[in-house]
């Protein structure tokens, strides 16, 4: 860990008092520790008896408005305990507030860190973990305050930072809006409220429901499926189609499609919107048959449009000639400020991935490794992959062996993350699983933007 000295926030000196610089005298009994912030986020804390010096900080996912946001400290109650049982100390909050809330999670998780030093004292090692969202907190933390931090974990996280996720959330939409339902007025940005979009997600649902009845329509859903990368098998809970079964790919893309269009494309980016001052996506200047010719799953789309007898060519030159959204200003400024990465790492960061990831492709990661790269930081930076159905579907032993695995490069001073290191550990860990490390290299994210390109494509 790098000490540099650090601008202290505001939330964090409402809380703090002066570190300690011991460990204290080990409690005869876990202590279970919850708490408000001044910001009025709750936090949580678990600390056994006997504490290996080591504090985990956890970042949780995305909890839309109006829902229940607790506080969390772990990603699931097995590997919870099974931490806690190994003698790690386990800490988290639940953000001021829900929704995009990067500006409340970042000084809430800090001022979190803070709380449990003043009472527990400074720990020996400290590392930032996260999933989903949590994963892309976990990130900025580990990027915009590494003094704190010896090391960070991303699990299926949002690495391609908020502009590039917005921009892509926009494209399948944007597709949809203009193949399914060309002389409709639906909105896809700029809502002025919940309910403006709740009407327009509700209105592009119904196409979407229609479309699906038809051959040209399911041909269709496939190719805005292919614009946000989403794999066609997504879900645990569907049958795993064979490679050429396009049929049945574009069935579990469908269901994905409409999870997209229910939540995130309209009610989660209002909400977003509202920070932000304004729309911080655009599609101006986009080439989507060029995108749509990067993407993995082209030949699906490609062979859904024969049987259908549909001319794609004809589909992708509609799109390309439909009149495009532009961003406000200031809203792109407010989201590159405080949601874009730059990739700039002090400390080793590991980043894990489902193949089979439909809310957050698993093709963030190779956004995020050419901010590294650029950033300059790519040998801080490992990346591995299970193969899997799903949005952060890693199994307890996979988590852990991930941790394990970022734990012994610090040890070290070496990555070893190959497939089976990681499935060995994992195994060890749980030994009622298999594991599912893969040696895999996701395409590349069809939108990136980050700090460490310039040239990123503006508005």
């Amino acid at each position: 860990m790098r000490f540099r000295t650090r601008i202290a926030l505001l939330t964090v000196a409402a809380v703090c008092a002066a570190t300690a610089t011991a460990l204290p005298a080990q409690a005869a009994t876990d202590t279970h520790l919850e708490g408000q912030l001044p910001s009025g986020a709750a936090y949580l804390m678990d600390v056994p008896a006997v504490w290996n010096g080591t504090v985990l900080l956890y970042s949780h996912g995305y909890s839309p408005a109006g829902a229940p946001n607790p506080a969390q400290n772990a990603p699931g109650s097995a590997t919870r305990e099974k931490l806690l049982a190994e003698g790690y100390a386990l800490i988290g909050s639940s953000y001021a507030t829900n929704g995009w809330a990067v500006t409340d999670a970042v000084p809430d998780q800090l001022a979190t860190l803070e709380v449990f030093t003043e009472k527990f004292g400074q720990a020996r090692r400290t590392l930032a973990w996260g999933t989903s969202y949590g994963g892309f907190v976990t990130t900025m933390l580990a990027e915009r305050h590494p003094d704190r931090f010896d090391g960070s974990l991303a699990m299926c996280g949002l690495v391609q930072g908020g502009v590039a996720n917005w921009n892509s959330t926009l494209d399948p939409v944007f597709a949809l809006k203009t193949l399914l339902a060309p002389d409709t007025d639906i909105p896809l940005t700029g809502f002025t409220g919940q309910a403006e979009a709740s009407g327009a997600s509700n209105a592009l649902a119904t196409e979407l429901t229609a479309a699906q009845q038809t051959p040209g329509g399911r041909a269709r859903i496939a190719l805005a499926a292919a614009l946000h990368n989403i794999p066609g098998y997504n879900d645990p809970g569907q049958t795993e189609p064979g490679p050429t079964d396009w049929q049945a790919q574009q069935a579990n893309q469908y269901q994905a499609v409409t999870g997209l269009v229910r939540l995130p494309a309209f009610s989660w980016r209002q909400e977003a919107e509202s920070r932000a001052g304004g729309n911080m996506s655009w599609n101006t200047g986009v080439d989507y048959t060029a995108m749509l010719g990067r993407s993995p799953l082209y030949k699906e789309v490609s062979e859904l449009y024969k049987e259908a007898g549909l001319s794609l060519r004809t589909d992708l030159a509609a799109l390309n000639r439909a009149p495009r959204i532009s961003a406000d200003a200031t809203a792109v400024r407010w989201m590159r400020h405080t949601s874009a990465l730059s990739g700039r790492l002090t400390d080793p960061h590991l980043s894990i991935h489902t193949t089979g990831d439909a809310l957050i492709p698993v093709q963030a990661e190779s956004a995020y490794r050419r901010a590294a790269t650029a950033a300059g930081s790519g040998a801080l930076l490992s990346q591995a992959y299970v193969d899997a159905p799903g949005h952060c579907t890693f199994t307890p032993g996979e988590t852990l062996g991930a941790l394990h695995t970022l734990e012994h490069r610090l040890d070290k001073g070496r990555w070893d993350t190959t497939p089976e290191t990681l499935n060995s550990r994992a195994q060890q860990e749980d030994p009622t699983t298999q594991p599912r490390y893969v040696t895999y290299r996701p395409t590349t994210y069809p939108r990136p933007y980050d700090l460490a390109h310039p040239g990123d494509a503006r508005p």
